[in-house]
């Protein structure tokens, strides 16, 4: 199995997940420069965290734009997994990879923490390790991190079973004080509507072991592995 993990200028959760795939999953990792054109070989793509060209304009906007995302584009249109996690999940959106867009925090202010994921729907690429309606405990760390799209594009979403994750309460209740940022019906992770591609604003990628306060990301690099192994 061969994983890529996209480097933008800006990205600064790179390593990360790299570190989690390669010394915690033991797998086969590249670091694939923003400037590739070719993803041939690889089994699964991350697109991390980070602040892609300094955010300018907006984010993802530019990094939408690097000669990299046609690559990334034309993978997953054949099928490829490919995961964005919190800027790679904004830069998704800009590519047209997944639906919506990230907005502005309701509090206008950056907001790092824990917060408590839901898990919506388990038997996906992204979530088969996990069970049904499941809790997890995952940092956040973004100024726009607030999912927003049109009542048409919602409500397929939820029909489809596309959005995975939602801020919740500890015991699972989907609370506006649960929502760190204002998210539409707490919305905090989707996938399109093949199901290979998927973006999160939580960072799994600071929080695969117990040293790093909770080990429930883990589950979301395994499910994806998970995927990859049975095919």
């Amino acid at each position: 199995m061969k994983c890529g993990v996209i480097i933008f200028p800006g990205s600064n959760c790179d390593h990360d997940c790299y570190h989690v795939l390669k010394h915690v999953f033991n797998q086969n990792v590249e670091f694939i420069w923003h400037k590739e054109a070719d993803l041939k070989g690889f089994d699964i793509i991350v697109l991390p965290g980070g602040f892609s060209y300094g955010d300018y304009l907006r984010t993802g906007a530019i990094a939408r734009f690097s000669p990299v995302m046609n690559a990334v584009i034309d993978f997953a249109n054949n099928g490829g997994l490919v995961l964005g996690i919190c800027n790679g999940f904004q830069i998704l959106c800009e590519a047209g990879l997944l639906p919506g867009a990230l907005m502005r925090n309701q509090s206008l202010r950056f907001v790092c923490k824990f917060v408590n994921l839901r898990v919506e729907n388990h038997d996906s690429a992204f979530t088969n390790d996990c069970t049904e309606n499941e809790v997890l405990n995952i940092p956040v760390a973004h100024a726009e991190g607030l999912y927003y799209t049109d009542r048409e594009t919602l409500d397929r979403l939820n029909k489809n079973n596309q959005v995975l994750f939602r801020y919740c309460s500890n015991s699972g209740e989907l609370t506006d004080e649960a929502n760190p940022n204002g998210s539409l019906e707490n919305i905090a992770g989707i996938m399109n509507a093949e199901g290979n591609v998927m973006g999160m604003m939580p960072h799994p990628d600071r929080s695969y072991e117990e040293l790093l306060t909770s080990a429930d990301g883990a589950k979301i690099f395994q499910s994806v592995l998970n995927m990859v192994q049975s095919n």
